[in-house]
């Protein structure tokens, strides 16, 4: 039992080098969505723009990030599989297909508060 917690503890922290510094790129890549709309119905979305709508939009960004907590749970597998070789791919991969997949997400989100 003691292997098993010194194995998720070296693997979390393994897991915690990579992703926390990537997850500014993923609030970067939504955060851009959001401006992007915001910029392109410009003036509307600047009669559109209250209270409300920003806090709206924190918790949209708070929930964003509790989907990209997911990620551990993956991570977390294919270490404890033994795929450290593949992972080394497939973790940039993961990355990139997540945040495409949050990025459009946002886009429909968005769009309709524009």
């Amino acid at each position: 039992m003691t292997d098993f917690f010194s194995r998720l503890s070296t693997y979390a922290a393994n897991a915690l080098r990579y992703w926390e510094p990537r997850r500014l790129i993923y609030n970067g890549a939504l955060f851009a969505v959001v401006l992007a709309h915001f910029v392109l119905a410009w003036p509307v979305s600047r009669e559109r723009l209250t209270v409300d709508l920003l806090l709206g939009f924190f918790i949209l960004a708070v929930l964003a990030n509790v989907a990209y907590s997911a990620v551990y749970a993956v991570d977390l597998f294919v270490q404890f599989a033994g795929l450290d070789a593949a992972w080394r791919v497939g973790r940039p991969m993961l990355l990139v297909i997540g945040t495409a997949f949050a990025a459009v997400i946002t886009h429909f989100v968005v769009q309709t508060q524009f």
